[in-house]
């Protein structure tokens, strides 16, 4: 549900849309895809696209249809699919699709280059084809059957309600690609819902695929958005002011978009809910998934343990514990949050999957919520790490008897706390120039920077960003303009009144507290504890800021930042000691740091204004803003700023009014405008 927001600016902003990529490196792989032989023509070969056009070089393989059970029914409304993993689905025409944009990046993977004379014309056969107006030959399109626990519930069948299989794709040396479109229309999975996506919620997945990929974090990629003249009614608040939007389809791209719930489809019924999963009793399927999944992208595995399935299904898991695990302690070290991390968006290879109401942590706040539907803070930023291990449990349950839950259970608990403090503490070192010694008390400083950080509300991207600039030299001129650039990246006196300005009515307050009081029960169906608790710390915190003075501010910050720079200063000095040549390492320390601490990153903000752009018919920002998001960590040469409301404190009720009417400009690389802080994702 999409909180209503107070003040001038309410946005709901969903999933994700494209932007055009510059062909280039692919670098790494988002996740290393199963190598397949490419075997020509027939149903079961590659088979060329049709058209003989730009898309003619897509060769398909659809592995995936062969190995598993498709559903034989050719009822394509919603319903109950017992026994399959797949039902067939036809997408369903859009009225003139054109591309918003492409990533010539995530593209090249299924073996397409930058179309090398009339551009045009190729941009027009990817908005035919990628909207799913027509079919590519060799594809076949189906939807994917899964379950989930949403929100620590037990939903039963979900599955595909919105996406699309298209088939899989043998990229240049044999890689193999899935290939999906988003928003193409109904499926048996579709619910109550139209199986179709916005241009907002489509700009932010294809945005975010894309710059998680290039910040180096395991991710789902996406190729091409397209948009269309095809309207469907949102009620974006939920408030009974529906409107229509422009219907828009995003291609996403992965080695497989199975993930924990697909395995919770045999799921007999739930002790809370009520609810079961379509194919319970049928474990001649997860046995056929589990062969289907380990061959396929476990081929070492599925080598190594040939004889012994036990054995192979607890090496499986372990695996699977164990890249979750390094993938959440990524997320945590760039200030991702997912905002749904229910068992049905969690990918069995360890991809980030299923961009929803994401977002990257401004000012730095451990309990940060960043999903405006997430009312109890289940998908918190700290919570993340526990609820992916919660997660795992699940899958652990939903593969007995193939994998007995004594062994299962002993693997979780031995392998994913480990592999995550290991990994983060790591991505941490590298985030902070500790290239020569690892010791016991870094972990301590780490805590100690988050702590500085959330008591001086620094922004997390720009702090860790600054860092590298920080000289060791305790030359006090130097660390007083050091000083200066890091207080510049923390929270003002006003922006720290809108972050603690209390949420709910007095009167509203007094009666829950009244009714914690004298009906617990009652109280328990309404609200929280936590939730008072917080409301309580905003309300003091609110109060205080009343007296403080920007001053005062600035000294306090300061004050704290000093102690933590003096810490880091001897840490730094003791990599020093250990090295015989202090340039040389510094130079290499400040190389590490600036790989590791982005630039720029998708802040909702800049989301918002492409995707206000967009809707406006000028889809030029989407297409900068991935430019820019190809390179996070170096300075990018025509990408300094970004739309800012220039409004100023104080300003007269006329003059704000004209200021809402004027754009200043604002680097891409800035801390947030103070209106982004009314930006609601859900």
């Amino acid at each position: 549900m999409a909180a209503a927001l107070g003040g001038r600016r309410r946005f709901w902003l969903p999933l994700a849309a494209a932007g055009p990529g510059r062909l280039g490196s692919l670098g790494a792989a988002m996740q290393q895809p199963a190598a397949v032989p490419a075997r020509p023509g027939g149903p079961e070969g590659g088979a060329q696209a049709g058209g003989g056009g730009w898309l003619g070089a897509l060769r398909f393989d659809n592995l995936a249809l062969r190995s598993l059970p498709v559903d034989g029914s050719e009822d394509g409304g919603p319903r109950a699919v017992p026994g399959a993993c797949f039902s067939r689905v036809r997408p369903s025409p859009l009225q003139n699709p054109r591309l918003v944009a492409m990533s010539l990046r995530a593209l090249a993977l299924l073996g397409l280059e930058a179309p090398a004379a009339d551009r045009e014309a190729a941009e027009a056969e990817a908005a035919l084809y990628f909207s799913g107006n027509r079919l590519l030959a060799g594809s076949e399109p189906a939807a994917h059957c899964y379950c989930g626990h949403q929100f620590g519930s037990f939903a039963g069948q979900l599955g595909d309600g919105a996406a699309m299989y298209l088939g899989e794709v043998l990229g240049p040396r044999g890689e193999r690609w899935e290939i999906q479109l988003k928003g193409a229309g109904l499926t048996p999975f579709s619910r109550q819902a139209d199986g179709r996506k916005v241009l907002r919620s489509s700009i932010r997945e294809f945005l975010c695929s894309e710059a998680m990929f290039h910040l180096g974090i395991p991710t789902t990629r996406a190729g091409t958005c397209v948009t269309s003249d095809s309207k469907v009614v949102r009620d974006i608040f939920y408030d009974g002011n529906p409107k229509s939007e422009r219907c828009t389809v995003v291609l996403r791209i992965a080695s497989t978009f199975i993930r924990f719930g697909s395995f919770e489809i045999f799921k007999p019924t739930d002790e809370y809910t009520g609810r079961k999963g379509p194919s319970v009793n049928r474990n001649d399927i997860r046995i056929q998934m589990l062969d289907y999944v380990i061959s396929t992208f476990y081929p070492e595995i599925q080598e190594a343990y040939s004889d012994n399935s036990i054995q192979r299904n607890a090496a499986f898991f372990k695996e699977v514990t164990k890249r979750t695990a390094r993938l959440v302690a990524e997320w945590q070290c760039v200030g991702f949050c997912h905002g749904v991390l229910n068992t049905d968006n969690m990918s069995i290879v360890g991809l980030t999957i299923d961009y929803g109401p994401f977002g990257f942590m401004d000012r730095y706040d451990p309990e940060h919520i960043c999903n405006g539907s997430d009312n109890t803070g289940r998908y918190a930023y700290n919570k993340q790490p526990e609820i992916c291990k919660w997660n795992l449990g699940k899958l652990a349950e939903a593969l007995v008897p193939e994998l007995p839950l004594e062994i299962s259970e002993l693997i979780l608990e031995e392998e994913y706390d480990a592999e995550f403090e290991k990994h983060y503490l790591q991505k941490m070192r590298k985030k902070l120039g500790l290239i020569q010694l690892e010791l016991e008390e870094d972990s301590k400083l780490v805590s100690e920077l988050l702590e500085t950080m959330h008591l001086t509300g620094g922004d997390f991207t720009n702090i860790f960003y600054l860092l590298s600039s920080f000289s060791v030299d305790s030359d006090p001129s130097k660390l007083e303009g050091f000083l200066e650039e890091l207080t510049s990246q923390c929270a003002s006196v006003e922006e720290l009144k809108v972050a603690f300005k209390p949420q709910m009515d007095p009167r509203q307050l007094s009666m829950m507290l009244m009714l914690a009081q004298s009906n617990p029960q009652l109280f328990a169906l309404i609200g929280t504890k936590a939730n008072i608790n917080k409301e309580l710390e905003r309300i003091e915190q609110f109060s205080k800021l009343q007296q403080l003075t920007a001053a005062d501010l600035l000294s306090r910050n300061k004050r704290h930042w000093k102690e933590w720079l003096e810490k880091y200063r001897v840490r730094l000095q003791k990599e020093i000691e250990s090295v015989s040549d202090a340039d040389a390492w510094n130079t290499d320390r400040v190389k590490v740091m600036n790989s590791n601490n982005p630039k720029y990153i998708l802040r909702n903000y800049i989301a918002q204004n492409a995707i206000e752009a967009a809707e406006g018919g000028d889809f030029s920002e989407v297409r900068n803003v991935l430019k820019l998001l190809e390179n996070p960590f170096q300075e990018a040469e025509g990408f300094r700023e970004v739309k800012e409301d220039a409004e100023e404190e104080g300003a007269t009720a006329t003059a704000a009014a004209c200021a809402q009417e004027t754009r200043s400009r604002l680097p891409y690389c800035s801390k947030p405008p103070l209106w982004a802080s009314e930006l609601c994702v859900t």
